[in-house]
């Protein structure tokens, strides 16, 4: 698809190609309590300090042309965490969801969200509700957050309704393939770059059925500090790649 004007500019000011920019970037945001920690804050400041730093690449991607942004931002595993800072991040979710409605408006940002959403407090999952209903109609680009998501539990729930129609008789265990599987995700657009930053080189449970063929860029930035310019340059380090979905590449 040929960018239009504006993206194709933006794309050049960034040093990228904008014919190569990636269709669905999903980013894991590591490095709030550190980054409020290495400068003798509570953790929850470097917390909120991070949904700042969501709503500069939401619009960013929005600019560059980019379909969908998924973010991990409550894994299954960060339940375990202590009680205080998890009540606080309920809390950050539900005023972020508030408070950035506008700025998803404007800039005609769909709101989705996967994950085992049942577990999420009843206030957050009603404000949930309510922002992806005000922002359905939008159609420049899905910001998609998990929440309570973790990956094994993606997987395992799509095969229990591959399970659950074979034993109603709807479908024979001999159509299970893997589109069969994907379908049933909770979200099955494939990912192309897969971003971390703090350094780190983990997948951590995100993503791991869609992101399969995606490129893997570990930004040193934390979380709090990436901006813009660190966006870009992790996009111009996926644009560097060459992809061969395994196959050969070409001479």
């Amino acid at each position: 698809m040929t960018a239009s004007p504006a993206v194709a500019e933006r794309a050049r000011a960034a040093g990228l190609d904008a014919s190569r920019l990636p269709r669905h970037v999903a980013i894991v945001m590591d490095g709030n309590g550190r980054w409020a920690q290495g400068k003798g804050w509570e953790r929850t400041r470097g917390h909120r300090r991070g949904a700042e730093a969501v709503r500069t690449v939401t619009t960013e991607s929005v600019a560059l042309g980019i379909d969908r942004l998924t973010l991990y931002a409550f894994s299954s595993e960060n339940w375990t965490r202590p009680k205080l800072e998890v009540e606080f991040l309920m809390r950050l979710l539900d005023d972020f969801l508030v408070g950035e409605l506008p700025t998803l408006t404007t800039n005609r940002v769909r709101l989705e969200a996967i994950g085992r959403l049942e577990r999420l407090p009843a206030r957050v999952r009603a404000t949930l509700d309510a922002t992806r209903a005000a922002t359905a109609g939008n159609d420049a680009m899905v910001l998609c957050l998990a929440l309570s998501y973790g990956g094994r539990d993606e997987i395992a729930d799509a095969c229990r309704a591959l399970a659950a129609e074979v034993a109603a008789g709807h479908l024979r265990p001999d159509q299970i393939d893997a589109d069969a599987v994907q379908r049933r995700l909770y979200a099955g657009d494939d990912v192309d770059v897969v971003i971390r930053t703090a350094g780190e080189q983990r997948l951590s449970n995100f993503l791991p059925w869609q992101a399969i063929y995606a490129e893997y860029v570990s930004a040193p930035a934390l979380w709090p500090d990436f901006g813009a310019s660190e966006y870009h340059a992790a996009l111009r380090e996926f644009q560097g790649r060459q992809r061969r979905f395994g196959g050969v590449a070409n001479a």
